[in-house]
């Protein structure tokens, strides 16, 4: 790295940028900086050494080589919705906002894909491709603001990826900068191509290996009729079986999504969706296809959730209901933001056999830390959101919720699950990474990245951690002579 005091480094980066990048787009005073110190996980915040948002790919590529002449660190920014610290910034180092680069440059229905820069939104895909019929099939709860590259980053998904899959599952091809500005093209137009599978590697990369600058992305055909079947439960751990039992019963739900009781009483005061607040948790699981196929499967959909226990099953009857049912869905982050001065939200995977057990676990830990808990899930595929209310003017609160959450990980990864299904790691989940993973795992982690990043430029200390590190966060969890989880013993 430079050997230059931070203002001098900053105002030396500063001359050079402007060289290629407009100066109006080059931030170094403190008030330009502040909206860009944290990113969706206001709990973690820094102020980056200086920002700056090239406004084309070839100036992306002049500012990745001056940081790397300079040997100067990068975190690579999209909308800022993330909510693991991966876009969180680094004081002696660059933040690279890609905001700019935010053209759909090309709908193409002939061959069902769209080419777009990173900075376009998730759902102006969809809307882009809608005249032709088409869509881009995964919706985060937040894609009317995340953009297309940090989706690629956090390998995002949505309450549709039980059938549809993550985006890495709607992938045809990226451009990427390198760490030295070299530009790759990673994929290709067709299904598959030769050589290893860097499409995958890259997709869920939280920007340690490149800078992603066009994406080529699948479009699917609208479906003739989608449907969907809200059910009210009694009993949280009812619902929670009557997701496997969906399941176990052969059907593929286009969405199979969960809330418990404090988080569908707060979507439903801020959305007004329709939703039985005295139920303890509902079910919407929709169904799409061709009208035939839809009227077949939401009446099996029906009978399924009635034989498993559900009180109530109620089918939307129209586009504008079903419209409804899924706001409030999708409105539950900032619902719940409304009922807590702060919220912790966690995301990990179990399998769905589990449910049940994870779900009466985390009640036990919310008596435990006396903290309260609404959980909101990606049920279908197992993908948990639980938000831990908590107020951070309150002292030690903060600090009760981070060990609750990563509680909650744990547990996951105990009962076969993974600290992550679509927000990453970034900095909140790295010590629980070393939950998940031996020490041979994370050394491989490591090596891939030394190929494509070998200085340790590109957004470090993120994502995967150390094996010093993991010899630290095993030796908080001896408990009676014993370690939590017994690989942990590896390091």
């Amino acid at each position: 790295m430079t050997e230059l005091k931070p203002d001098a480094l900053r105002e030396r980066l500063r001359a050079r940028f402007a060289r290629y990048v407009d100066p109006e787009f080059v931030l170094t005073r403190e008030e330009e900086l502040r909206p860009y110190e944290c990113d969706g996980l206001p709990a973690y915040r820094r102020l980056p050494l200086i920002v700056v948002l090239p406004g084309d790919i070839a100036q992306v590529q002049r500012v990745m080589r001056i940081c790397h002449e300079e040997q100067v660190p990068v975190v690579a920014r999209g909308a800022g919705t993330g909510l693991s610290g991966g876009a969180l910034p680094l004081e002696h180092g660059v933040l690279l906002s890609l905001a700019r680069l935010n053209t759909i440059l090309e709908i193409d229905p002939d061959n069902l894909r769209a080419r777009v820069q990173p900075g376009v939104r998730n759902l102006a895909i969809s809307e882009a491709a809608k005249p032709y019929g088409l869509y881009y099939a995964p919706d985060p709860s937040s894609q009317i603001a995340c953009s297309i590259g940090g989706n690629v980053a956090e390998n995002a998904g949505g309450v549709h990826c039980l059938k549809y899959g993550l985006t890495v599952n709607n992938l045809l091809s990226l451009e990427v900068v390198t760490v030295e500005g070299d530009r790759l093209t990673i994929g290709g137009a067709g299904l598959d191509s030769p050589g290893y599978d860097l499409l995958a590697l890259f997709t869920g990369s939280e920007g340690m290996l490149g800078i992603v600058v066009e994406v080529v992305v699948k479009l699917l055909p609208l479906p003739e009729r989608a449907q969907v079947a809200m059910a009210a439960f009694d009993d949280v751990e009812k619902a929670g079986q009557a997701v496997a039992d969906i399941i176990a019963a052969g059907i593929l739900p286009a969405g199979l999504e969960m809330m418990d009781n404090p988080s569908l009483r707060a979507a439903e005061d801020f959305v007004h969706a329709g939703y039985p607040t005295d139920a303890a948790a509902i079910l919407l699981c929709e169904v799409d296809g061709d009208n035939e196929e839809v009227s077949e499967e939401i009446a099996r959909v029906r009978r399924r959730l009635l034989d498993s226990g559900a009180r109530e099953v109620r089918t939307a009857v129209d586009d504008a209901e079903r419209a409804r049912l899924w706001a409030g869905r999708k409105a539950a982050f900032p619902a719940v933001g409304r009922i807590s001065p702060d919220y912790y939200c966690m995301d990990g995977t179990i399998p769905r056999k589990h449910l049940p057990r994870v779900l009466r676990e985390i009640a036990a830990m919310s008596e435990e830390f006396q903290l309260r808990a609404a959980n909101v899930f990606h049920a279908g595929d197992g993908n948990l959101h639980p938000l831990i209310l908590y107020d951070g003017n309150n002292p030690g609160e903060l600090e009760r919720a981070e060990t609750f959450g990563g509680r909650i990980l744990e547990l996951c990864v105990e009962v076969g699950g993974s600290i992550t299904g679509e927000h990453g790691v970034g900095l909140e989940k790295i010590d629980q990474m070393c939950a998940q993973f031996p020490a041979a795992e994370l050394q491989m982690f490591h090596s891939v990245k030394a190929v494509f990043d070998p200085a340790g430029l590109l957004n470090p200390g993120k994502a995967i951690p150390t094996l010093n590190r993991c010899a630290e966060f095993g030796a908080m969890h001896v408990k009676a002579g014993d370690l939590r989880f017994p690989h942990l013993e590896r390091f």
